[in-house]
């Protein structure tokens, strides 16, 4: 293991300042800012740490900037005496195993709101991209196929203007894709845990329908719910069959959500039009199966991938660790009981 440790000391004096740990690469300006205040265990060569090395560096610290990768758990948190806080670099924070962190007495954050619209955008534009078969297009074109215009033997897409959009998981992104929706005049509705206020179904003009009835409905169907265990393959072969063969859909929730195979399989016989994916089981392994179809566009999980939004979504982090070590309340704590402030 290569975790460098980056701190000023004077000759002859250990350092007083509190230790964390930052387990994934970030902005340098960032990182800086942090060694101004702790001694900095950094992972700027971007390395996935393996659930022991993981349990090491948790052993003596006491906070963490985390991402995805760092499945935070019991046997994380075995050795970690003196952490007093989690802070994950996402919105999502199904690599919390929060009963077991909140047991541990650590605070846990993630990153809400900043990455919004710029997820939202970035869905919208998948769906667009997968409807009107761009990424097919382009390397129909690099392969030199296109030899003239054609009315009927160039690729052909799906419309979104009057269309209808299911969105699965009512949240801020999904309400953020539906106000996109209504600027191409597409009709909205939705599925969701529990129902929205009356007020934000007339923000979104979205109509609340059963999850079933969604899938039956709609042209395209975009997926922006948390994953969870009871979450896991909300769409499998059962749901693809009940989809129009001209739907499309779009995961930008989580890997795990969809049964990859499956999609897969109904990809290969047309069952439905296409999909796009921003996110895998097993990521960032993609299902081979996958990488055969010409009527799936795949994305690293990229949706909150701006600069702006990247470094919004560190310094929030930042925030809540701060917080935390100066004995304040995290700007979003997930855990609340834990704090004793």
């Amino acid at each position: 293991m290569n975790t460098q440790t980056n701190t000023q000391t004077t000759p002859g004096n250990a350092s007083k300042k509190p230790k964390i740990l930052v387990a994934r690469a970030i902005f340098p300006e960032a990182l800086a800012k942090l060694e101004e205040s702790y001694e900095v265990r950094s992972n700027q060569e971007d390395r996935i740490f393996t659930p022991e090395e993981l349990q090491k560096e948790l052993s003596s610290i006491v906070g963490a900037l985390v991402a995805g990768s760092e499945r935070i758990d019991a046997s994380a948190l075995a050795n970690a005496k003196d952490l007093k806080i989690v802070a994950n670099i996402s919105v999502g924070y199904n690599n919390f195993d929060v009963p077991a962190i909140s047991a541990a007495g650590v605070m846990a954050t993630n990153t809400p709101d900043v990455l919004t619209d710029t997820t939202a955008d970035f869905g919208f534009a998948l769906l667009m991209g997968t409807a009107r078969r761009i990424t097919e297009s382009e390397h129909w074109i690099r392969a030199g196929h296109w030899d003239k215009w054609s009315i009927v033997n160039n690729p052909l897409g799906m419309d979104l203007h009057h269309s209808t959009v299911g969105i699965i998981g009512m949240g801020r992104i999904g309400q953020g894709i539906a106000k996109r929706a209504l600027g191409f005049g597409m009709n909205v509705i939705y599925h969701n845990r529990s129902r929205l206020s009356e007020a934000d179904e007339k923000a979104c003009s979205a109509r609340y329908v059963s999850k079933e009835e969604l899938l039956r409905t709609a042209d395209h169907v975009v997926l922006v719910l948390p994953y969870s265990a009871e979450s896991h393959h909300t769409i499998g072969a059962k749901e693809i069959a009940l989809m129009k063969p001209t739907a499309t859909l779009i995961n930008i929730a989580r890997g795990g959500i969809v049964d990859d195979l499956a999609l897969a399989q109904a990809l290969k016989e047309k069952k439905i039009f296409a999909a796009g994916l921003d996110v895998f089981e097993g990521e960032p392994k993609v299902n081979p199966e996958l990488l055969k179809l010409s009527n799936v566009v795949l994305a690293p999980h990229i949706a909150s991938a701006t600069e702006k939004t990247r470094r919004a979504m560190v310094d929030l982090a930042i925030d809540n660790l701060r917080a935390a070590l100066d004995g304040k309340r995290p700007p979003s704590l997930i855990n609340a009981e834990v704090f004793k402030g």
